[in-house]
């Protein structure tokens, strides 16, 4: 058994013979993400490459998807899946998890996965007869094209349209940091992607009723130290908190920014930093990994915590309360700010 601890330097043609050794002609594979374009996206690459050696692949997803670019990309590029409470997962015969670990969230409790592939950092406490977890690379879907490269497949203008998208939002147009196969696999789809479509998908980013949170945001947001805090208050979907984090990182001046909301009873927290001697998953990792699900990369992180661990109602909870979490750890890992 491999873990994401132990990976061996395979290559490209390596890895994929490993990968489909782990399937039979038989089986009903079921792919589980946790759905955003960059694990969209490297689930229908899987179900590209499985396409013949398997006897079915459906993509099942247990989060609700309301961000408007992730409806967008689902309707314009034609993608089918199902959502997971819908579904039993003991009727399928093998596993995958793409752009994320078994440990990730609640949902994936009690679910063997045979084949783990993700970008992120690896977590403990988990196994699969084949993981490929590479922490180094901008997205989950770079390694796919390297997967559907090695087995001689040109994408549809439809899978490449997805994974062109993906790599260019999970690297933040090559902001954050990649490896130059990044690239390679950016370079490789421009050609076969529809541009068109994907400016499309990409120009479907917020409701008109979420404007509110950015008024929430605007009137309660308190910098200290070029440090910007701000809690929204109860939201309708966490990727509002996303979309907000991202636009106060633009700000001049500012080190670091965290913006949290409540989601069900649960405290989801945002992270954004430079990545310059700074490091978002630390920080999301120091302050809630002992109480919550925490984690990310040097320049961006999450947290999802419940708010029974936290000791503290949601409705009390404010940017005040924010700023005293996180401001122990933010002395301790950016004391020049």
């Amino acid at each position: 058994m491999k873990n994401g601890r132990s990976l061996s330097k395979r290559t490209a043609k390596e890895r994929l013979t490993e990968f489909l050794a782990v399937f039979d002609k038989e089986d009903e594979v079921l792919i589980i993400l946790n759905a955003d374009p960059d694990a969209i996206a490297s689930a229908l690459a899987v179900k590209k490459i499985l396409r013949y050696h398997v006897k079915s692949v459906t993509i099942a997803y247990p989060n609700e998807i309301r961000r408007l670019s992730n409806l967008a990309m689902l309707d314009l590029l034609k993608i089918q899946t199902a959502k997971l409470r819908n579904i039993k997962v003991g009727d399928y015969s093998k596993k995958v998890i793409l752009d994320s670990q078994p440990t990730h969230l609640p949902a994936f409790e009690g679910i063997e996965f045979d084949a783990v592939i993700d970008h992120h950092p690896a977590s403990r406490g988990w196994e699969a007869p084949y993981v490929d977890i590479r922490k180094d690379y901008g997205a989950t879907a770079s390694m796919m094209v390297e997967y559907l490269r090695a087995a001689s497949l040109k994408p549809s203008v439809a899978l490449a349209t997805a994974l062109y998208y993906a790599i260019k939002v999970d690297t933040n147009n090559f902001e954050k940091k990649t490896v130059p196969a990044d690239a390679i696999s950016f370079r490789y789809l421009y050609n076969i992607a529809n541009h068109n479509l994907m400016r499309k998908i990409e120009l479907s980013e917020l409701r008109r009723s979420e404007l509110n949170y950015f008024k929430t945001a605007f009137a309660s947001y308190k910098i200290s130290k070029r440090r910007l805090y701000v809690h929204v208050g109860r939201v309708r979907s966490p990727d509002v908190l996303v979309i907000i984090a991202d636009f106060f990182k633009r700000v001049h001046d500012i080190a670091w920014v965290l913006v949290s909301g409540v989601h069900g009873e649960r405290l989801v927290v945002i992270i954004r930093c430079d990545g310059y001697k700074k490091n978002a998953g630390t920080l999301a990792t120091r302050v809630f990994g002992k109480l919550g699900v925490a984690g990310g990369h040097r320049q961006a992180a999450r947290a999802e915590v419940p708010f029974k661990k936290l000791e503290i109602q949601s409705v009390d909870f404010d940017t005040a309360t924010l700023m005293r979490l996180a401001r122990k750890y933010l002395r301790q890992l950016d004391p020049d700010n």
